[in-house]
């Protein structure tokens, strides 16, 4: 065969194996996943149960931390992150942007926020917090559930002053007076709790949250036996965590300096159950995009339906 015939036949092999409609990507080195030393994640990454899980393939676990849930989802949707957690808010404003991304497993009925004022506020209903100024982190289940709240009481989130804040800063401007009231979630809000804050209004009171693990679309596309592997893996991980809750707290507490007794009482009160995504987690998730939308929060409407990927549990 004519060398310039031979090169052209070799190159057309090689575009052919690229672009073959279900052709095997490369197998990954390491999986990345973004957590947040508050989060579910943080606990599984401190018995390195997916190291154990993945080590057979010889696949590690790289551990990104975050402040919180949008970093993670716009990691993941530059290409830095795999897989991560996140409250139902994040996901929501993502695939609002064009994210390109995807629900893989929902923690349901996840309750681990709520409202807070000082001690001696005034304010004493959802409705009080008319004209006063809210702390919250942007895009965070923290804004889902400031939105549902004032709705219940028949005000728009636009009768609040809001002020955008990450976690930590939010401990700062909730501890100097310089806001009304504070929407987290834990520990931040066991915290608060312990150090005398009142609780005016639990998420659970408001709606119905959900926590979820999402996946880069090319990852999930590409890999679908490694995202169940994660998701089989967090699902015994939490089945134990479920009946061990003060060692849970305890190796929490040990390894983020925490308080234990706020750790506690937020592993307490955490579901931890998780599961594949049915119709209500999704039209529950529907209804806070919905909501988004009417108060101009995403720029466009969205349908959550369309970045659900099915996971079929292995057991």
């Amino acid at each position: 065969m004519h060398r310039r015939t031979l090169l052209s036949a070799m190159l057309s092999a090689a575009v052919a194996s690229v672009l073959t409609p279900g052709a095997k990507a490369a197998e990954p080195t390491e999986i990345r996943v973004g957590f947040q030393k508050s989060g579910v994640l943080f606990a599984v990454k401190q018995r390195k149960t997916l190291e154990s899980a993945f080590r057979a393939q010889n696949i590690g676990i790289r551990w990104v931390e975050f402040q919180f849930g949008p970093p993670i989802l716009e990691a993941i949707a530059t290409g830095n992150v795999d897989f991560g957690y996140t409250g139902d808010a994040p996901p929501i404003f993502a695939q609002a942007a064009g994210a390109n991304l995807l629900y893989v497993a929902a923690l349901p009925n996840h309750s681990s926020e709520g409202i807070l004022v000082h001690e001696d506020s005034p304010i004493r209903t959802i409705a009080d917090l008319k004209g006063k100024t809210v702390g919250l982190a942007k895009a965070s289940s923290a804004h889902a559930t400031a939105v549902a709240a004032l709705e219940k009481a028949g005000l728009s989130f636009n009768d609040i002053k809001a002020v955008y804040l990450p976690p930590a800063d939010g401990v700062a401007a909730f501890s100097r007076g310089s806001i009304d009231a504070w929407v987290v979630w834990d520990p931040y809000f066991a915290l608060a709790e312990k150090n005398k804050a009142r609780v005016i209004a639990l998420n659970t009171e408001v709606e119905r949250p959900h926590g979820f693990f999402l996946a880069a679309k090319s990852f999930a596309q590409d890999h679908p036996d490694h995202v169940t592997k994660l998701n089989d893996t967090l699902a015994k991980e939490l089945a134990w965590a479920r009946g061990n809750r003060p060692e849970l707290a305890q190796a929490l507490h040990q390894s983020s300096g925490v308080d234990y007794e706020a750790v506690l009482k937020a592993v307490q009160r955490s579901d931890l159950t998780v599961a594949p995504l049915n119709d209500e987690t999704i039209a529950d998730q529907q209804l806070i995009a919905d909501r988004f939308y009417k108060l101009g929060l995403i720029p466009k409407q969205i349908a959550v339906r369309d970045i659900v990927w099915k996971w079929t549990p292995s057991s």
